[in-house]
């Protein structure tokens, strides 16, 4: 099996590329934006699969790459290539084995949409229901859906994920004072240092007042580490070692904008100790409940840490170290099958650099890669479809 990528400055021409030199019946394996040291090549590469009697890869693009990297660097990257490549194809085909693309034969573009959002581990019914819908939104015949128009086409898709994906980055419930904000989660999703990045973005930048309140007595120093960071920053900070603790430390801290409340993570044969904070916060209809979450989970541990951590009634899911993932349908698979919508998202462990709101773009532009065309906007500036779509590849609008 021979395995080619393609370069080019958008990924419809990289993929008419493909099908020029190999023809209608290459596999596409993967789009992406290119690595940094192909970047010369084109902005995107797709992979294709063809057959043949051994793997090998090889480049196509514009200008020539010769000089451009030195040999012993040059094949470091191209075995880190293959390695990559032949993963998301084991990934690719194994789905396609299990879930193959109904249109196949009928519609190119359609199965080639459909292993696109499959290799990004968006789930097989998922996928299939995107695909349907996108068709439908573009308004194009079935006769004539081998090749619509691609800014539409990539606009229809991102309206279809859009409104089955929900953004809400805000704090608390609208009117609350203070707003307080519940961070629980697995252990090692990142939540005590996403409470910090929050306290920095939505309190100090805002000059808002702002309490760290930790419930963490579980881990050994975990208390001691939030408070470091409190004592950094000059904000308050207090641990509550028991519910009525936490009771206390809210009332007698309701002259402040902003509580951050830190929670140990825990483990599956640790939820019945935890029950009464469990309770605790899902019955406090001021407290909005984030479930902090790693983007680089695989889906099925996703949706088992999702499904336990319900005793909480986490009104939002929060994704962290989306920089370690190239496949982000993980996020979009759960906030469509829980009806949760996105409230942040982290990229990384830099202070508070590495956070943002959560925007279907950032989901969104690894998967579809060009930006997807404005659709209408009604007077508030939002999509119907979506909340808002705009910017990159759809964006929604945010506000802490």
């Amino acid at each position: 099996m021979k395995i080619k990528s393609f370069f080019s400055h958008s990924i419809e021409d990289a993929i008419a590329k493909a099908r020029q030199e190999w023809g209608p019946e290459a596999m596409l394996i993967q789009s992406r934006k290119a690595a940094r040291e192909a970047r010369h090549l084109g902005e995107y590469e797709v992979v294709f699969a063809d057959g043949g009697s051994a793997p090998e890869i090889s480049h196509a693009a514009p200008g020539s790459a010769d000089g451009a990297l030195a040999s012993g660097d040059r094949i470091a990257t191209e075995v880190a290539a293959l390695k990559r490549q032949l993963e998301n194809m084991r990934r690719t085909i194994t789905s396609t084995v299990l879930a193959p693309s109904p249109w196949s034969d009928t519609a190119p573009l359609l199965a080639e949409t459909y292993a696109l959002l499959m290799s990004a581990e968006i789930s097989a019914e998922l996928a299939r229901e995107i695909v349907q819908g996108a068709a439908s939104r573009a308004g194009v015949p079935a006769e004539k859906r081998h090749n619509p128009p691609g800014q539409l086409w990539r606009a229809a898709l991102a309206e279809e994920i859009a409104s089955r994906c929900r953004i809400d980055p805000g704090f608390g419930g609208e009117g609350a004072q203070p707003r307080i904000t519940a961070l629980v989660g697995p252990p090692g999703a990142g939540k005590t240092t996403t409470l910090v990045k929050l306290a920095v973005t939505y309190g100090l930048a805002k000059r808002r007042s702002v309490l760290l309140l930790s419930a963490d007595t579980y881990r050994i120093a975990a208390a001691e580490q939030l408070r470091s960071y409190a004592a950094i920053l000059g904000v308050g900070f207090q641990v509550a070692e028991t519910l009525a603790g936490m009771v206390q430390a809210i009332d007698e801290n309701r002259a402040k904008d902003l509580i951050l409340i830190d929670t140990p993570g825990l483990g599956f044969v640790e939820f019945e100790e935890h029950a009464p904070l469990a309770r605790f916060l899902s019955t406090r209809a001021d407290i909005a409940c984030h479930l902090v979450l790693s983007s680089s989970m695989k889906s099925a541990d996703l949706s088992r840490v999702i499904d336990a951590y319900e005793i909480f009634r986490p009104q939002r899911l929060l994704f962290t170290r989306l920089d370690e993932t190239a496949s982000p349908g993980g996020a979009i698979n759960e906030a469509a099958r829980t009806g949760k919508p996105l409230s942040f998202l982290t990229t990384g462990q830099r202070i508070p650099e590495d956070l943002q709101p959560a925007t279907l773009a950032r989901l969104l532009d690894p998967i579809l890669g060009q930006p997807a065309q404005d659709p209408e906007r009604n007077e508030t500036g939002t999509s119907a479809a979506s909340g808002a779509v705009g910017g990159s590849a759809v964006e929604v609008a945010s506000a802490a």
